[in-house]
């Protein structure tokens, strides 16, 4: 599909986009520029409340600069999120090391991104906060493309193709 700049995003809005994150220091956390830009479905929760209501109106071509709180992103970091587990509730490759994020297998399904604080010999102590909870983040971004959502897509919940999900 083509852009078309004068496409404001709406809900049911397929959108593209790159960016840079950085944390309060400037330092760069994350970019999707050295790849395909991130794609999602706008008014679907696929991405930070906070981040959509800022992409809302937006078009292609548009630059913008976003700043969150630790409370419009990931939330403040919690002391009792410590936690042991089992190994073997962890997914991840190779050895595990203290400072790692790996996936923790949900009990009621799933799986949540956790830091690794120390591992022991059958069981390993983690932190369950999210890696970025706690943190102001920074967003650099650059609406890349906008277009309304496929049916299929809709019925979906989330867009489709590169940068967003393949089935």
């Amino acid at each position: 599909m083509t852009t078309d700049s004068s496409t404001a995003i709406a809900k049911d809005s397929v959108v593209s986009f790159h960016y840079n994150l950085t944390d309060a220091d400037g330092k760069v956390i994350e970019t999707s520029r050295d790849g395909d830009p991130t794609v999602y479905l706008h008014g679907a929760d696929n991405i930070l409340p906070a981040m959509e209501a800022a992409f809302l109106g937006k078009a292609a071509g548009t630059t913008f600069n976003l700043r969150l709180t630790p409370a419009d992103a990931y939330g403040e970091r919690k002391a009792d999120a410590l936690q042991r587990v089992p190994a073997k509730y962890l997914s991840h490759e190779g050895k595990l090391k203290a400072g790692q994020i790996v996936r923790l297998h949900l009990k009621e399904g799933g799986e949540q991104p956790v830091t690794v604080v120390k591992v022991g010999k059958f069981s390993v102590d983690i932190d369950a906060n999210h890696p970025l909870a706690g943190e102001t983040l920074n967003f650099d971004i650059e609406v890349i493309d906008v277009r309304q959502a496929s049916e299929e897509e809709l019925s979906h919940g989330h867009a489709h193709g590169v940068g967003g999900h393949h089935h």
